[in-house]
């Protein structure tokens, strides 16, 4: 998207199930994304904002999910979301020591458009997610403020840049620079068609351990063109699903589960020091914050056609992460430290594939 150059653009094609229109978590209507970026001086960190929907989220809540692969994570907001299954907010992602600033710039953004928020009705649940990009970005400089939330929310869109961008400016994936990346796929159940569309922040992975369509590019990176680089598996992402399938808080955590096949189909085995978290929400049945009546109707999917659904998440995980290798620049950081692009090897690679 926003005219980069991506996975498919190179002749590789993830999975056997068709991309969206985008090939975007965007495909899923009504979702948009938006960045704000700083990248500067030995600064590259930012903020990715992801909205559900078009309209008002706390009003008009949408049921969620969430699943913890490995949780050396320091995300707010999910205790709330796992006991009453749903989002009321956009989803803020930005680095590890900037938490508590994209808090309370999403709380503040909150409080701008409710009037009712904490006067009239009760308070709000932030959805912050986060990765260490200490290694390229002076992340003791606390350099994200609240208005770079209010920012990366009012530039959301259906396009936008993948790659080192907004939170993903100062991410490092497989030893190489990582970021934002997306991809969907189709899921076809009875005679309609839906959309599974996922985004990563990637930051996590060992070099010598990167696949792209099964192949061992890392070994590729690291034999064939002598790049001794080497680095442990102690990163971290964070996996935002969107679907328009109408699914329970219990079916969301099941296709949640799901997204670690498809890390893990890029290499990683979870390592340690990896916080690994995924969020899902379906936007398919809205949750009125001012519902009267005791009893509503919920739509959802007989659980016996799932599996083309969970094989939809784990293809458009897999290929989402290598977006966002595939999209990233080359980014000098902090103290003159170098994460080069998978670009930079990519037509070695693909001899082999």
């Amino acid at each position: 998207m926003k005219n980069q150059k991506r996975l498919r653009d190179y002749g590789i094609s993830i999975g056997k199930m068709e991309p969206g229109e985008r090939n975007s978590i965007t495909d899923v209507a009504g979702v948009t994304v938006g960045h704000c970026t700083l990248a500067k001086d030995g600064v590259n960190t930012g903020v990715t904002a992801v909205i559900p929907h078009a309209g008002n989220i706390f009003r008009d809540k949408v049921i969620a999910a969430s699943y913890v692969i490995n949780g050396f994570g320091k995300t707010i907001g999910t205790i709330q979301l796992e006991e009453l299954g749903n989002i009321e907010t956009p989803i803020v992602l930005t680095n590890t020591l900037s938490v508590g600033a994209a808090h309370q710039g999403l709380v503040e953004y909150m409080l701008s458009v409710n009037d009712d928020i904490g006067d009239t009705t009760g308070t709000v649940n932030p959805i912050i997610c986060e990765c260490n990009d200490g290694y390229l970005n002076d992340i003791r400089g606390l350099h994200i403020k609240k208005e770079h939330v209010f920012q990366g929310l009012k530039n959301a869109s259906e396009d936008f840049e993948e790659g080192a961008v907004g939170a993903g400016s100062g991410m490092i994936c497989y030893g190489l620079k990582g970021g934002i990346g997306t991809a969907s796929r189709r899921v076809r159940l009875g005679n309609q068609d839906f959309i599974v569309g996922i985004l990563v922040l990637s930051n996590f992975g060992k070099k010598a351990d990167l696949l792209i369509d099964g192949k061992k590019a890392g070994e590729i990176i690291c034999e064939t063109l002598a790049d001794k680089q080497s680095n442990n598996d102690k990163g971290s992402v964070i996996v935002i699903m969107a679907t328009d399938i109408p699914l329970t808080h219990r079916q969301l955590k099941r296709v949640c589960k799901r997204a670690a096949a498809g890390l893990s189909r890029t290499g990683t085995h979870f390592g340690n020091g990896s916080g690994d978290i995924v969020i899902g929400f379906s936007t398919a049945n809205k949750m009125n914050h001012y519902e009267e009546k005791c009893f509503v109707d919920l739509r959802t999917m007989n659980e016996n056609n799932i599996d083309e659904v969970f094989r939809g998440a784990i293809e458009a995980t897999e290929e989402a992460v290598l977006n966002s290798l595939i999209c990233a620049d080359t980014t000098k950081g902090r103290k003159e430290r170098i994460i080069y692009s998978l670009k930079e090897y990519i037509n070695e690679i693909i001899k082999d594939i």
